[in-house]
This record gives structure tokens, C-alpha cells and sequence, in this order.
């Protein structure tokens, strides 16, 4: 594990390969950076990909936040990474980001579009009103640790049940997924995940309903594929947040975690083109 300084935290940061391209890689909630090393090894060996965990979660710092989440805000994020980029020395690179990452990615391409140049953005949601609400209120509950471990307990069930269900806490059949369970390897893996980042996890999701993509989108200015899998519980958004990057290639992928082949070839194909 290896960290850099980017401002006033440490984050943890992976490489795969020594390409003279650089690759960017931004996870989703529920992962971390080890995430990208399902599809890192598949990636065509001119390429160099870097995986970095934003603050709060994986092995990088946990600050405490303002009562406005303005330290997990996907502008903070961002600014993050950009500062871990700059003490890494990688000036120019592409991007991609899934989820949340693909929040925290489009804001990198809005503050610094010079040095983004490709953009990748897998799988994003676009919520109604009630249903945000909804969500900031139920989905991430702030949680400690206790002394019956009752929160490894939660924390497994939690990250079972989004495959089953969403929202995972909708248990009824209008909102049950149809995918099946990945291995409990895949489980278990994003189970520590959440579980290292026990007191932090809940900020970077509601800082993300709370990011209004809507308006941000409209702001990019870099060469954009807006992708998403089929059996990705956002993708009954993706036709509307393609449209709000201006130029956007839409794409369906496949899932990352389940064919990390297919998926790393169809991202390269888009970053070679």
C-alpha cells in the first residue's frame, strides 16, 4: 500500500503497469481502489493505471466533517485528487470514474478540463426529488463501531442486500433485483471495505445526493463516453445523464465485476479511438 500527500490528507494510491499513458481510475462507494484490479491486468500494456482512494475511505486519512459534508463534497474529492495527481507528477491523463468516482471524476474534467484528456463516466444516477430525500434520509446511516459487533453484522447484510434490492433497504419484489449474488469473495472483499471506513463511509454517499449532476454536467468539456452496464441498478438513468454532457459517446458496458475483460476492452477501445 502506498499513499501521497494531496493537501491536508494522505490518500492511498496502486499502479498497474508503466505505460507511457496514464489512466485514471475512480471507484464507486462500497470499494476502494483494489476495485480496478479486476480489469487493470486486461488493459493493453501501453497503458499505466492508477487507482486512488478518495478521502474517508480504502487506506486513505479520515478527517471529521463540517456539518455541511463540505469535506466529503465531490468538489473536496476532486480537489483530492487533483493534488495527488500533481505530487505523483502526472500532469495530463484520462479518467474514468464509476458511481460516485464518476461524480468525483466530472468534477476533476470541470476544474481542470486542460489536463483530462478523455472522460469515462459508468453508471450515474439522477434523482427525483422525494426519491433523494428518500435516500439521503435512509441509505447511509451514520454507524460506529460496538462492542457486540453489531456493525459487521449490519455491514454485511448492507452490502449484500444492494444486489438483491434497490434501494437494498426496499425488501419488497417491485425493487428486487434480478443479477443473483457474486461470490462471497466479492462480498467479503467490499464488506472490509465498508468496514475500514466504518465512521466515514455514510458522508460520501450523501454528499453525493446531495451533488447536483444535473446542472454540473452541462459544465464538461472534455471528450465524454457516458457508459453504464445493462443490469446496472442506475441504468434507468443513463439515457438522461448522457444527454446533459455536451458531445457524449453513450455506451453500454459490460459490468465491470462480472466481465472485467469485456469491460476493460471496451474502455480502451473508447480511449484509443
Amino acid at each position: 500500500m502506498s499513499r501521497v500527500q494531496a493537501g491536508e490528507v494522505q490518500l492511498g494510491w496502486r499502479e498497474w503497469g508503466k505505460g507511457d499513458v496514464t489512466v485514471v481510475f475512480i471507484h464507486g462507494n462500497l470499494a476502494s481502489k483494489d476495485w480496478i484490479e479486476l480489469a487493470a491486468p486486461r488493459f493493453p500494456s501501453d497503458l499505466r493505471v492508477i487507482g486512488i482512494d478518495w478521502r474517508g475511505c480504502g487506506d486513505s486519512d479520515r478527517p471529521q466533517p463540517a456539518a455541511d459534508y463540505s469535506n466529503y463534497s465531490m468538489q473536496r474529492h476532486a480537489e483530492d485528487m487533483i493534488a495527488a495527481l500533481d505530487a505523483l507528477g502526472i500532469e495530463r491523463f484520462d479518467l474514468y470514474g464509476t458511481h460516485t468516482g464518476g461524480s468525483i471524476a466530472a468534477e476533476i474534467a470541470i476544474q481542470a478540463p486542460q489536463r483530462v484528456r478523455k472522460l469515462i463516466l459508468d453508471g450515474i444516477g439522477l434523482y427525483p426529488d422525494e426519491l433523494q430525500a428518500e435516500l439521503l434520509d435512509r441509505y447511509a446511516p451514520a454507524m460506529k463501531p460496538d462492542l457486540h459487533g453489531g456493525h459487521i453484522n449490519w455491514v454485511w447484510h448492507f452490502v449484500r442486500d444492494t444486489y438483491m434490492f434497490w434501494p437494498w433497504y426496499a425488501t419488497d419484489a417491485v425493487h428486487r433485483r434480478s443479477i443473483g449474488l457474486p461470490p462471497p469473495e466479492v462480498l467479503h472483499d467490499k464488506v472490509l471495505d465498508v468496514l475500514k471506513a466504518i465512521e466515514t463511509y455514510h458522508l460520501s454517499y450523501r454528499a453525493a445526493f446531495r451533488y447536483d449532476k444535473r446542472e454540473q454536467f452541462k459544465r464538461i468539456r472534455v471528450p465524454t463516453m457516458a457508459a453504464c452496464a445493462a443490469n446496472d441498478m442506475l441504468a434507468q438513468w443513463h439515457d438522461e445523464f448522457a444527454a446533459l454532457i455536451p458531445g457524449a459517446v453513450k455506451t453500454v458496458i459490460p459490468a465491470v465485476t462480472i466481465d472485467p475483460a469485456g469491460a476493460a476492452a471496451a474502455l480502451a477501445k473508447f480511449l484509443d479511438s
